[in-house]
C-alpha cells in the first residue's frame, strides 16, 4: 500500500499537476479573461503591502529559477563544466536560504496583513487566504529541507532529485524510483509543490504568467495635453 502510494505521488500526480495547470490555466485565460488578475488591495494598509509583496515576489522568483536551473539543468552539463556536486549543495543552500527568508518573511506579513486587517480581511476570499498559506507552509518546508541537507554536503540527495525531475520530463515511468527512501521533509515538499500545480489555475496566482514582457519592445506613445484650455477651445472664425 505505502509502496503504491509512493509510485503514485512520485510517478503519476506530476503528470496529473501538470496538466491540470496548462489545460486549467488555457480553459480558464479563454472562457473568464477578466478574472485574471491578482485581485489587488493596494489601497488597504499600502505600506505593509509594498513591503510584504516586494520581499515575497522577489524571493519566490529567486527560488522558483533556482530549482528549474537547479532541477532541470541535466547532471552531465554540471559534470562537463567541472563543477562539483558538493559546490552546488552549498551554492543552493546559501542563496536558497536567502531567497527563502526573504519569501517567508513577506508571506507572514502578507498573512498578517490579510487576516488581521478588517478591511482586506473583508476584500479577500477563500481562494485567496488558502493558497497564501499554502505558500507560507511550503516555504516553511523548503527552509527545514535545508537542515537536513546541511547533513550530507556531498550533493547526492540533490542528485536523485535532479534524476527524479528530468525523468518526469522524459517520461521516465520508472521515476518515483529516485526518490524511494528520501527524507519525508523533502517528499512532503515535492507533494504540497504538485498539489499548488493544481490549485494554480484556480486562484489568483494566474497573474504570474501575465508578466508585461511585450511593453519592453511596443512603440512608445507621447501624451500631449493644452496648456491653456480656453486657447485649447478657440475656433479659427469662418473666411
Amino acid at each position: 500500500m505505502e509502496l503504491t502510494f509512493h509510485n503514485f505521488v512520485f510517478g503519476i500526480y506530476p503528470y496529473i499537476a501538470l496538466t491540470v495547470l496548462i489545460v486549467g490555466s488555457i480553459i480558464r485565460y479563454d472562457r473568464e479573461p477578466y478574472t485574471w488578475r491578482s485581485g489587488s488591495s493596494q489601497l488597504l494598509r499600502r505600506r505593509q503591502l509594498m513591503w510584504g509583496s516586494v520581499l515575497f515576489h522577489v524571493g519566490v522568483l529567486a527560488i522558483f529559477a533556482g530549482h528549474v536551473v537547479g532541477l532541470l539543468t541535466p547532471i552531465a552539463i554540471f559534470e562537463w563544466l567541472g563543477i562539483p556536486h558538493e559546490a552546488k549543495q552549498i551554492v543552493a543552500i546559501v542563496l536558497g536560504g536567502v531567497a527563502g527568508l526573504m519569501a517567508i518573511v513577506g508571506a507572514s506579513l502578507l498573512i498578517h496583513r490579510r487576516f488581521f486587517d478588517a478591511r482586506v480581511r473583508a476584500a479577500s476570499n477563500i481562494s485567496d487566504n488558502l493558497i497564501i498559506v499554502l505558500l507560507w507552509l511550503q516555504l516553511a518546508l523548503g527552509l527545514c529541507s535545508i537542515l537536513v541537507s546541511l547533513q550530507h554536503l556531498d550533493g547526492s540527495e540533490m542528485v536523485r532529485f535532479m534524476a527524479w525531475a528530468q525523468a518526469i520530463f522524459t517520461f521516465d515511468f520508472a521515476a518515483a524510483r529516485y526518490v524511494d527512501g528520501t527524507h519525508w521533509i523533502f517528499e512532503l515538499h515535492i507533494l504540497l509543490g504538485l498539489t499548488i500545480f493544481v490549485l494554480f489555475p484556480f486562484s489568483r496566482l494566474v497573474h504570474m504568467l501575465s508578466v508585461p514582457v511585450r511593453y519592453m519592445w511596443r512603440p512608445g506613445y507621447q501624451v500631449v495635453r493644452a496648456k491653456d484650455r480656453r486657447t485649447a477651445n478657440l475656433r479659427l472664425p469662418a473666411e
